[in-house]
């Protein structure tokens, strides 16, 4: 065994060895079904920290005939699938990581001999490991890979792990052109494909319709656009993560306003892992997935100035959906020239989630909520967003200590200048314009509209995750008064709602009046 060919299952192990680890190995019968296929070609992208790396070690140490890995993965999953022990330790595997190789290459190699020095390195755990053929030293690994396969019949599964860092960072030309020299070799050479029974790549973009496309045209792809039958099989599904909620003592509800929301597919939704898993271990919801990386990538992006790209911003942390084309972004930044450019790409990067029913994009959760928030907050570069984050902050803190005036006059300025594409047609539309007005209080709240409280539907609650402030229950009317909207709520108790709450209660009535295009607010406190 070696480094990369035929490598041990020492990295699997440790990830297996973990205090919190949630067994994936069923990703293995899915792709046991590819091998020896015209699909066994696989691009998995995924967000960062998803755990591709842990699913690459795992299907490394799987089907590596540098391992003995049977008592393992019979006490998982995969051990009670028919036929499991059939591809296990039969393939010669080549395992890289391109990112951790790039990183700790020196500048020179970098440049000049990047390559050449990985193709070396693989040669000569080549020749070690068949040493009754001849392998030479300045051999390529594809003709390695002919041999080994036109001497033994031996079949290879390939590994590359984070196979678009080259893509992602700004490096030199010419490393970029070696590296599609080197991808070319490997993928593209007809000859050798019989020999591959696997190729796996991961990455956070899914196949690069450029240049690497046609190094790559042979995978298909599987991301958060578009995951198929992998949907579940990386990140954490809602049992998984029901599961270790219930074991740990964790509340599942909380854990999944804040790290759930990843529609991977029109059945399949995930949580974010590393997010959970932190949480789970520390006994304590925060922003984990968030801390690893500053928020500067993502505030490049959505300040680009396109055009309608702030309104559906404010819209999607108030929590609404909007329209995107994913089908435009051709996988690179330098294709990054439109809103629909930027919104597929934060989905990619798991700042945004996409639903393919509605072709729609949202964000996934309160954890990513609060990235949206302080990307928008601290510069002084987005003093116009940032005027509409603090003045939504301001009406919210307004609303909590009861001063109706402000409420009134705060509406109507976010009527002009956060949901002016809306005009109150309809309730709809005024209880939509409300919730984009109040979108700051999604860091703090709940929003439920059309909450049920047996004597109808309260237009809009918010019930806190915060402690020390009050629950929220919210009556819209148009062209009425707001002490028909707050004598509504007392008459409908539409307080029952929230009989389980204790502490603080505002009734919030307010009301539209079409002809003097202004706003009114009546504020009650109640204590439960």
């Amino acid at each position: 065994m070696g480094i990369y060919l035929n490598p041990n299952a020492e990295a699997f192990k440790m990830d297996k060895n973990t205090d919190i680890y949630v067994d994936k190995s069923l990703v293995l019968t899915e792709l046991n079904k590819l091998l020896g296929t015209r699909q066994n070609f696989v691009c998995m992208s995924r967000a960062r920290r998803f755990g591709k790396s842990m699913v690459g070690n795992m299907i490394s140490a799987y089907y590596s005939k540098g391992c003995d890995t049977k008592e393992i993965f019979s006490k998982m999953k995969i051990g009670n699938v028919p036929g499991y022990l059939d591809n296990m330790n039969k393939f010669n595997v080549i395992k890289l990581d391109l990112n951790g190789f790039y990183s700790n290459a020196s500048v020179k190699k970098r440049s000049d001999f990047l390559f050449e020095d990985l193709n070396g390195t693989i040669i000569e755990e080549f020749i070690e490991q068949f040493p009754k053929l001849i392998i030479a030293e300045n051999a390529s690994i594809q003709d390695a890979i002919m041999k080994v396969y036109a001497k033994t019949g031996e079949k290879f599964v390939v590994i590359i792990d984070e196979y678009d860092v080259l893509v992602r960072e700004s490096v030199p030309e010419n490393v970029f052109d070696n590296y599609l020299r080197f991808l070319n070799g490997l993928f593209k050479n007809a000859d050798l494909r019989p020999a591959i029974a696997l190729a796996y790549i991961t990455g956070i973009l899914p196949v690069v319709r450029d240049k690497v496309q046609s190094k790559l045209n042979e995978f298909t792809e599987y991301s958060m656009v578009d995951a198929q039958q992998f949907a579940g099989l990386i990140g954490f599904t809602h049992e998984e993560v029901e599961e270790l909620c219930n074991t740990h003592g964790i509340d599942k509800e909380e854990c999944a306003r804040w790290y759930d929301g990843y529609k991977l597919s029109e059945s399949v939704g995930i949580f974010n892992p590393l997010s959970v898993v932190n949480a789970v271990r520390r006994k304590e919801f925060g922003s984990y997935w968030t801390a690893t990386s500053s928020f500067e990538a993502l505030k490049k992006y959505i300040m680009m100035d396109f055009e309608g790209i702030r309104q559906d911003i404010i819209s999607m942390i108030s929590g609404k959906s909007v329209p995107v084309n994913v089908m435009k972004f051709e996988n690179t930044l330098d294709s990054i020239n439109s809103k629909d450019n930027v919104f597929t790409y934060l989905i990619h990067l798991g700042y945004l989630t996409y639903n393919r029913t509605d072709k729609t994009c949202y964000i996934p959760n309160a954890e990513v909520r609060t990235e949206w928030i302080n990307s928008i907050e601290d510069e002084r570069d987005y003093r116009s967003i940032m005027a509409i984050v603090n003045a939504s902050k301001k009406l919210l803190d307004d609303t909590i200590n009861g001063n109706e005036d402000a409420v009134a006059k705060a509406l109507d300025a976010a009527h002009t200048e956060v949901t002016s594409n809306l005009t109150y047609n309809d309730e709809h539309c005024f209880q939509s314009a409300i919730c984009l007005a109040y979108f700051y209080a999604n860091t703090r709240y709940t929003l439920v509209k059309e909450l049920p409280t047996g004597k109808g539907y309260a237009d809009l609650a918010l019930i806190p995750f915060l402690p020390n402030i009050p629950a929220m229950v919210i009556e819209l009317k148009h062209n009425k008064s707001s002490e028909t909207a707050l004598q509504q709520i007392k008459d409908k108790k539409y307080d029952d709602a929230l009989k389980h709450y204790r502490g603080n209660l505002l009734f919030v009535g307010i009301n539209y009046d079409e002809k003097t295009k202004k706003h009114e607010c009546k504020i009650e406190k109640l204590v439960l």
